[in-house]
């Protein structure tokens, strides 16, 4: 194709077409307002939200689904620095991400305008690049940049382009995608293969840790069929519950903070120890329940697209680079070419299969705490039984939705959208609606405490504008949870800026917005509304009233210590002096 006369508009959009994108997310603006009018004739739908932080969970949620990168935009200045949070959660989580971001004009650059900023340095250090526009000439080519290098690195990028630089005149040829980027990584080292398939071979307790990687190359087949042949258990990393399958004899559930006590006490005996698509992040290894689960001794074979995370927390035997699913099925290939009369373990089978039964009766007998207020854990409990097999599940931050860590598993991928390290509140609900967006069809169901609804139950309003029958499940315990833990274990219930105790409730507002309210009271109603919502296919709030005194462990035990104060005026604050008749 010829380069023909178009405008930066013209070729921003037909780019966009060219990358399959069919909608971008944000808040209206004057800055891109001349590309925006191209929207309806082009078929890409905007979406509106209340606030730039939730466009960007959304398209975070909406990458992680699709694997295709998620695209937002907003008002120079103000609309763009509204978006900080929710793209560094996004660069950290290594979803690829493209934000349009439009700033001042060239003529009034530097003389501090109206919404002037210098966004290219405001989100330089949370991105993985900032591509900033030279020239109008150069409004297509620097997209394609963006949208390479979001790929390439499994991140966010910043495509900054001045105001005035979306008008004028040039001429472009609109390239196919496969022309400037490839996302095929390949295997990585066939020698590392075979070393790592021999290794494998010869482990006496193997042990699988699946990771956002093996969700991303859909590799769940060739790592379940690997399990198989070795009988290795397969414990998946922090907040990527869909990692496996939940089904599967052996899975035992998640390792990191509020996970399977299966998985770690499997995890700590492993002599060989496969992991597939994951960094093994520092927070997501940590010890847990006074289990320091992750084997010191254990040689490790890891597997990731990325070199950078290759060892970056945890010293490796065979380090592969390679795709998640390309890497496995070499793998695979060799075990069963080496070691074709292998049988199933079958007294292996058995221990797996007992760990976990004792780690299911634990946390069910944790969940049948009686009364009023509910024990938070029973209506998570009964949420994990009714929840259909094709339902996608997104969870903040907190005490109540880090708890639900325990109790979701999945019979596939893309099924499970969480806050991840970045670890902030408000991000479920909008991440929710990105997920309905991904798939139309699917319940979706966000599990949000308190604190984190009021930072984000303004995008009802979205929901019901756009027909997204997202199930908001608000758990009220009238309290930020995991900071008051804190202060339970390590400041002597000294209660300061946890409480939330207004409103009394959120569904008034749900249903001044436009939502369907159901407020639960008792566990004899959780199941009920739990299967009315998911009837009904309309944006639906169910608010728990919940005990706030069952909390989890504090997230951090490292990162805090028992206060010691030195001035005489503070001296009873310090833990050598506390009383010890507070009660909660």
């Amino acid at each position: 194709m010829a380069k023909i006369k178009m405008t930066p508009s013209e070729a921003i959009v037909e780019t966009l077409l060219a990358e399959g994108v069919d909608h971008v997310t944000g808040i209206v603006g004057s800055a891109f307002m001349d590309m925006l009018d191209l929207f309806p004739t082009a078929g890409i739908r905007f979406i509106p939200v209340r606030h730039e932080q939730s466009a960007g969970h959304m398209e975070d949620a909406y990458a992680r689904i699709t694997g295709r990168a998620g695209v937002l935009t907003g008002q120079n200045g103000p609309g763009i620095t509204n978006m900080v949070t929710s793209v560094a959660a996004a660069n950290m989580g290594h979803t690829p991400l493209v934000i349009i971001s439009p700033s001042a004009g060239t003529p009034t650059i530097g003389w501090d305008g109206f919404q002037e900023c210098d966004q290219v340095s405001v989100f330089k250090a949370i991105t993985k690049a900032t591509v900033r526009v030279p020239h109008p000439k150069r409004a297509a080519d620097c997209l394609r940049t963006a949208f390479r290098i979001a790929y390439a690195d499994r991140g966010a990028v910043l495509y900054d382009i001045p105001r005035d630089y979306f008008y004028g005149e040039l001429e472009e040829e609109i390239l196919p995608p496969h022309r400037y980027r490839v996302d095929a990584r390949g295997c990585g080292s066939l020698a590392d293969i075979e070393r790592a398939a021999k290794l494998l071979m010869n482990a006496k307790n193997p042990v699988i840790v699946s990771g956002r990687g093996v969700v991303d190359a859909d590799a769940l087949d060739v790592i379940k069929a690997i399990a198989e042949h070795l009988t290795a258990p397969v414990a998946v990393t922090y907040l990527h519950n869909d990692a496996f399958y939940g089904d599967h004899p052996l899975f035992v559930g998640p390792i990191g903070y509020m996970g399977s006590k299966a998985a770690m006490r499997t995890l700590a005996k492993a002599d060989v120890m496969l992991a597939v698509g994951t960094r093994l992040s520092v927070f997501g290894t940590l010890p847990q329940y006074d289990i320091n689960y992750f084997p010191k001794k254990a040689k490790i074979v890891q597997v990731d697209i990325n070199p950078k995370h290759i060892a970056r927390t945890h010293p490796v035997e065979i380090g592969i680079i390679g795709d998640a699913k390309e890497a496995a099925v070499e793998i695979l290939k060799r075990l069963r070419t080496a070691d074709k009369r292998r049988k199933p373990d079958t007294a292996r089978l058995g221990k797996i299969a007992a760990e976990r039964k004792k780690w299911e009766q634990e946390i069910v007998r944790l969940a049948r705490v009686k009364g009023t207020p509910i024990n938070p854990r029973r209506v998570l409990l009964e949420m994990s039984r009714m929840m259909p097999d094709n339902a996608i599940l997104t969870t903040d931050i907190g005490n109540v939705s880090s708890t639900a860590n325990s109790y979701f598993t999945f019979k596939g991928g893309r099924r499970h959208i969480a806050a991840l390290t970045f670890g902030n509140t408000g991000f479920a609900y909008p991440a929710a609606l990105g997920a309905q967006l991904a798939r139309p069809k699917a319940p979706v169901v966000a599990i949000i405490g308190d604190g984190a609804w009021g930072m984000s139950l303004h995008e009802i309003s979205t929901a019901v504008e756009h027909n997204l029958p997202v199930i908001a499940c608000v758990f009220r315990n009238m309290w930020w949870g995991a900071e008051a833990k804190n202060q339970v274990d390590f400041y002597n219930n000294r209660f300061i800026g946890v409480d939330i105790p207004n409103p009394a409730s959120f569904i008034p507002a749900a249903e001044a917005l436009g939502a369907r309210g159901i407020r639960v009271e008792h566990p004899d109603q959780i199941g009920e509304a739990f299967k009315s919502a998911l009837k009904i296919r309309r944006p639906t709030v169910l608010e728990f009233v919940v005990d706030g005194r069952q909390l989890a462990p504090p997230f951090r035990k490292d990162a805090l210590a028992l206060p010691t104060r030195l001035l005489p005026k503070y001296a009873h604050l310090d833990h050598h002096n506390w009383r010890t008749d507070y009660d909660m």
